[in-house]
């Protein structure tokens, strides 16, 4: 009998109480893939004091969808619910780069379940060495402490992978049909945002959300749409325009009607249920935006695990 093959799910990962919002946080700043803060040996330092001044907002946040991030159960339910299509000679785990299970638990994991081999798979669709770069130089890192290192194969991107475009332009059909005239509505893509210094040293980040919206589009037909970037944190220039701008720029022009759509995010988490539903929501409102949705996210659907599936058998 074949020994099975691992499949590993990349992903961000979050708190999963209120109490774990700070070490998830020191992990981010501290990773330096993400962010670079001052040299490499003051950056813990300075990560430790850049936390404590946004532990308590960041907490605020979280109290308001619950108390914890959903990440972890949904990618685990991506996990089985992929394990499930693949069959017998897959098994499926899950590695989150700054929360648990940690990306060395991953590995443990299908060692104790007899893989003689990984894939790999970023669940961000769009690369970017911030984010894939990160899980993957992680996965490494832990590979090449091991005493018995497993072969990995590495699925780093699929912002045009046609299943991918297919769960997305379903979702986003979900959206348009709660509105009673659904060509009115204005369709947001709201990416999370990169520092511009990326994009400019040569990260394909932006150029992979352009052919997504692009794709999409032409699949969807003549709609209104328009692309802006969310998450923005600190002082250097970010990609532009912002998600903010953009909602006063429609609301300006006469839009009554919006659906957001979460382009570069494949769960729930902070950004589409804080970010979106409730910050965004309520400033939409505020600009005279009277009827405002965001597409459902991808989670389990099952054309978006045919997707992950038809990734790891090309694999």
């Amino acid at each position: 009998m074949s020994q099975p093959t691992a499949v590993i799910l990349l992903q961000m990962g979050g708190p999963d109480s209120l109490d774990s919002v700070k070490p998830f946080l020191l992990n981010l700043f501290t990773d330096r893939d993400i962010i670079k803060i001052g040299p490499a040996l003051l950056q813990p330092l300075i990560a430790r004091f850049i936390v404590r001044k946004r532990a308590p907002k960041v907490r605020g946040y979280y109290e308001k969808i619950g108390g914890k991030s959903p990440i972890r159960e949904l990618t685990q339910e991506q996990a089985r619910s992929l394990e499930a299509r693949l069959g017998s000679d897959y098994r499926c785990f899950v590695a989150m780069r700054y929360s648990r299970p940690s990306t060395r638990d991953a590995l443990f994991a299908a060692g104790e379940a007899g893989c003689d081999r990984v894939i790999a798979l970023s669940l961000y669709p769009h690369y970017s060495r911030a984010t894939t770069g990160s899980s993957i130089n992680e996965l490494k890192r832990v590979q090449g402490a091991s005493a018995a290192p497993l072969a990995v194969t590495f699925i780093d991107r699929f912002f045009d992978n046609p299943h991918y475009i297919d769960a997305l332009v379903e979702k986003i059909r979900e959206g348009l049909a709660h509105f009673a005239d659904p060509s009115g509505v204005d369709i947001l893509f709201s990416a999370h945002s990169l520092p511009q210094s990326f994009i400019d040293s040569g990260d394909p980040y932006l150029a992979h959300i352009q052919e997504t919206v692009r794709l999409v589009v032409a699949r969807l037909g003549k709609v209104n749409h328009y692309l802006a970037f969310q998450s923005r944190a600190g002082p250097v220039k970010w990609l532009e325009p912002s998600t903010e701008a953009m909602l006063k720029e429609r609301a300006e022009a006469g839009c009554k009607q919006m659906l957001m759509v979460p382009l570069s995010f494949v769960s729930d988490h902070i950004e589409t249920l804080y970010e979106v539903d409730i910050q965004y929501g309520e400033e939409a409102a505020a600009l005279g935006i009277t009827e405002f949705r965001r597409s459902p996210s991808l989670n389990s659907s099952p054309l978006f695990i045919d997707c992950l599936a038809a990734l790891v058998k090309e694999a």
